[in-house]
């Protein structure tokens, strides 16, 4: 059995899903924006992902903008059958780089209809609505309006399934009292712990919870007691804090990312890793 296959599965949409996937986020250039410095490494990384048994690949197409889809097009089209790639929309990349809000109508329904062209389908397995009321974390606020314009484009046919990104408990209560959502996906991992309340809720109604920035994002996580651990183990202290996460709910499905074939093999590689009891203390109280 491949390490990736040891944490098992769990519902995203229409599939069940490996609990490790995969993020194409850093695909892109420096600051998700722009061509990647090497293209062929970007296209190689993917296929290897694939290779590894990865069934869930997490994109945007305003991540460059267009580039990373355009990347998982040429590297993988056509797909397996049993790949799950979940893309978001919501958002935009100014000329600067800055990330903006694209909440009308319009915006929706073009930004739905490029992720189907630069991905190469007819219809999107699943799409993350991303709310930008702030662009770093999630602002309370209704999101009936630009919720009601995905659905829609469900109806048409478009968009097979539905979740959410950066949102409230209570933006979640609201969109679920419109539509079947399927994945919440917001900033959480072994530091950031503010969803904890919402991921118990999530899992008790079967809905998957995938953490962004799983290992800190644009500021890596740094720990004394993941370092501990992972000489420990014999591990990375990110393989340790990817394994904590495994073990936080049966219902998070992880999509750490890399630009690169070594650390992505590293990143699988924590699926297989297991936490000794008598080291969580320690790991559970890195939150405080």
């Amino acid at each position: 059995m491949q390490s990736i296959d040891k944490t098992g599965t769990f519902p995203l949409g229409a599939r069940a899903v490996k609990r490790m996937g995969y993020g194409a986020m850093q695909l892109a250039g420096p600051g998700v924006f722009g061509p990647p410095r090497d293209r062929g490494a970007a296209l190689a990384v993917l296929r290897e992902a694939v290779e590894l048994g990865i069934d869930h690949i997490d994109t945007s197409d305003f991540y460059g903008p267009h580039v990373t889809n355009q990347i998982i097009r040429e590297a993988l089209h056509p797909y397996r059958d049993d790949l799950t790639i979940v893309t978001k929309i919501g958002a935009r990349r100014g000329e600067d780089a800055s990330w903006l809000p694209a909440f009308s109508a319009e915006a929706l329904t073009q930004a739905v209809h490029d992720n189907l062209r630069n991905l190469g389908l007819d219809v999107l397995d699943v799409v993350n609505l991303r709310i930008m009321f702030q662009a770093h974390g999630p602002a309370e606020g209704s999101i009936e309006q630009p919720l009601a314009v995905l659905a829609e484009l469900q109806r048409q046919g478009l968009v097979r399934h539905i979740g959410l990104s950066n949102v409230t408990a209570a933006q979640v209560a609201e969109a679920r009292s419109m539509v079947p959502i399927v994945c919440v996906q917001n900033l959480y991992n072994i530091v950031h712990r503010q969803d904890d309340p919402l991921i118990d809720a999530l899992a008790r109604d079967g809905i998957a919870y995938v953490p962004f920035f799983p290992l800190g994002g644009f500021t890596p996580l740094q720990s004394s007691a993941l370092s501990a651990a992972a000489q420990r183990l014999g591990a990375t202290p990110m393989q340790v804090a990817l394994a904590w996460l495994l073990r936080r709910s049966p219902n998070i499905l992880l999509i750490p990312g890399t630009s690169s074939i070594a650390h992505l093999r590293e990143n699988v590689a924590a699926a297989g890793l297991e936490l000794p009891d008598d080291v969580l203390p320690a790991l559970d109280g890195l939150a405080a």
